[in-house]
């Protein structure tokens, strides 16, 4: 409903400016441009998306491997001493504690629409453990937060669309939208446990928090140590090298289980390629949208507008034009890719305000919609403070975005 709102605002808007610009300025070729757009941002959302079936297709062959041979198991269990502290509620050994992994598994490789099957089922399962079926109980708060979230550590869709739109190196977003996406999934963790009154100073919750934390802040560190151009590189190949692991090991461990990790593979692609072909109509609908807004002048405008602002406060001003893909990620997944891919079209996939978007869409998931469809699908009215928590959780990302693009891109 959100996201009908914004479009039918975008195109109106873009309308009204133009007619304002006809009437007061007399340049009547403006309706021509804003009318131009629409098809030319139509055939770029349709190309994109396309683009984005190989990847798609390509990586939940590698996650239906991993979930075959027994690999996400192997992360579940190394993960089950910390998530029973965090989820008190569920049963060691609880079948969920597997869907939850997967789901998160999924995040973290950033496969957003792979992600939700699993994390629907998940839901069903803690719905199943929950003794009031109309609230949420806290392990469904605290799964639901840490989705939306949205820890991401190798942004696989975003850096094939940086490839798509020209960038040098495509995976020079690496490191500073890992850093971010942990800023955010760490005040959400930390707000649900304050909420829950879950004990921050057991052991294993502290000495994972206080690790974790320790280790970005050393990349944080380093990075302030190296050049920009040398950071790109050391960001890259730190991805790849990360993503050619993960792959190696799925497969060597189906492989070792005498699995058929070809047709695993095959079965896996067959969902990337349904799912990369269902996102088309939305993602040429809101870039038709934002194309007419910006073709008409306002998007300059509003970011005109933006900067000035920023240079008052003593901010880059030219990180003025990744604010609307902040302020629309919590709302719209599809909206927020959108302004990124149009940001991006428009200032170059390698321009400041680009490579920002990237690492803010990377940052969190869609706080809204993982609200909606997650709890709506068990049927919780009372979300308690699930929203809280994962409103917080989307401004600290936000705002360590800002931060990192200006150390590692300013």
């Amino acid at each position: 409903m959100i996201l009908n709102y914004i479009w039918i605002a975008l195109i109106l808007l873009a309308v009204l400016m133009g007619l304002i610009q006809a009437l007061c300025y007399g340049q009547t070729d403006i309706f021509s441009e804003i009318l131009n757009s629409t098809f030319d941002n139509a055939k770029t959302g349709f190309e994109l998306s396309i683009g984005l079936t190989g990847v798609l297709s390509l990586w939940m062959g590698i996650m239906k491997i991993g979930e075959q041979a027994g690999a996400v198991n192997t992360i579940s269990r190394g993960v089950a001493p910390f998530f029973s502290r965090i989820f008190p509620e569920v049963p060691r050994g609880h079948k969920v504690y597997g869907s939850m992994m997967m789901n998160i598994a999924a995040n973290m490789l950033g496969l957003d629409n792979a992600a939700t099957p699993m994390g629907l089922k998940a839901m069903g399962e803690l719905q199943e453990l929950n003794t009031d079926k109309t609230k949420a109980s806290n392990a469904m708060i605290m799964f639901v937060v840490l989705g939306a979230s949205g820890l991401t550590l190798v942004p696989t869709t975003i850096m094939a669309y940086r490839a798509q739109l020209g960038a040098a190196n495509p995976a020079d977003i690496f490191l500073p939208t890992l850093i971010a996406t942990y800023v955010a999934t760490l005040v959400g963790l930390l707000c649900c446990c304050v909420a829950q009154k879950i004990r921050l100073t057991d052991g294993v919750v502290l000495t994972t928090i206080i690790g974790l934390t320790a280790l970005v802040g050393a990349l944080v560190w380093g990075a302030t140590l190296l050049q920009p151009d040398v950071l790109g590189h050391v960001s890259a190949a730190v991805a790849a090298i990360l993503l050619l692991g993960i792959i190696c090991w799925f497969v060597i461990q189906a492989a070792v289980q005498k699995l058929n990790v070809y047709d695993a593979f095959i079965d896996g692609a067959k969902g990337g390629f349904q799912t990369a072909i269902s996102i088309i109509p939305y993602l040429i609908a809101i870039l038709v949208a934002v194309g007419m807004f910006r073709a008409s002048g306002a998007m300059g405008l509003l970011e005109q507008g933006l900067a000035w602002c920023f240079a008052q406060v003593g901010i880059d001003p030219r990180m003025a034009g990744a604010v609307p893909t902040a302020l629309m990620k919590p709302l719209s997944g599809g909206g927020a890719r959108g302004l990124m891919l149009e940001a991006m079209t428009a200032h170059g996939a390698d321009s400041l305000v680009g490579r920002l978007c990237c690492i803010l869409q990377g940052t969190t998931d869609t706080t809204f919609y993982v609200l909606a469809v997650y709890f709506g699908s068990v049927g919780i009215k009372n979300t308690r403070h699930a929203v809280a928590c994962c409103l917080l959780a989307d401004l600290a990302g936000a705002i360590a975005a800002f931060v990192l693009a200006g150390i590692f891109f300013a």
